[in-house]
């Protein structure tokens, strides 16, 4: 399914829904662990201060904010994925089959192997059923980035063709060094026995 039909399908209802959860977002203070700017070694993820003299457990005026349940996200707009769609945890094919394809998306479990995936996808795909997390689509080859890689694979089979033959031509040369060294020994005990 495309992104353009993906979006004509999304409902005034939940449009206003991940507004209305966008508007309270950013209401929302940021949530630090106490001390964080003061120390490096302290994360600014949240932590609840726990201390007994903790300003900001005591919710003193010019420290951070607490995590309350008032900063809860609108009930409209929960669990409602940022697409506008709830989603379902599929494991089978069966589970497709109670899946509301206007209102609800399909998220393939982690433990689904690559076949069933495959298969869960062609059928979500039928029933025009948005996926969340889908199989990475092949990439297709270029015909110039197969010409490009037969033009490289030649150009290595010729470099080693050159090294095999550098290699021949050395070995050929030493094999005569080696046999005019024999030689010259040879001349030189033959002229030493006569003198």
């Amino acid at each position: 399914m495309s992104e353009k039909e993906f979006k004509e399908i999304e409902k005034p209802a939940t449009q206003k829904a991940l507004a209305l959860r966008k508007r309270h977002k950013g209401k929302k203070p940021f949530f630090r662990h106490q001390e964080s700017w003061r120390y490096k070694r302290v994360s600014e993820a949240w932590h609840k201060p726990d201390g007994t003299e903790s300003k900001m457990r005591k919710k003193k005026k010019g420290w951070p904010k607490l995590v309350e349940i008032g900063y809860r996200g609108p009930r409209v707009s929960r669990k409602l994925h940022p697409s506008g769609y709830v989603e379902v945890l599929v494991n089978t094919l069966d589970d497709l089959d109670k899946v509301d394809p206007a209102t609800q998306a399909v998220r393939i479990a982690h433990g689904v192997g690559m076949r069933k995936r495959a298969d869960i996808s062609l059928h979500a795909e039928e029933k025009s059923i948005h996926i969340l997390n889908p199989l990475p689509k092949p990439k297709p080859e270029e015909e110039g980035a197969t010409e490009e890689t037969a033009k490289e694979a030649e150009a290595e089979a010729a470099k080693e063709e050159e090294a095999e033959k550098a290699e021949t031509e050395g070995k050929a040369e030493e094999e005569t060094a080696a046999e005019e060294v024999e030689e010259t020994a040879a001349e030189e005990s033959e002229e030493e026995k006569e003198s």
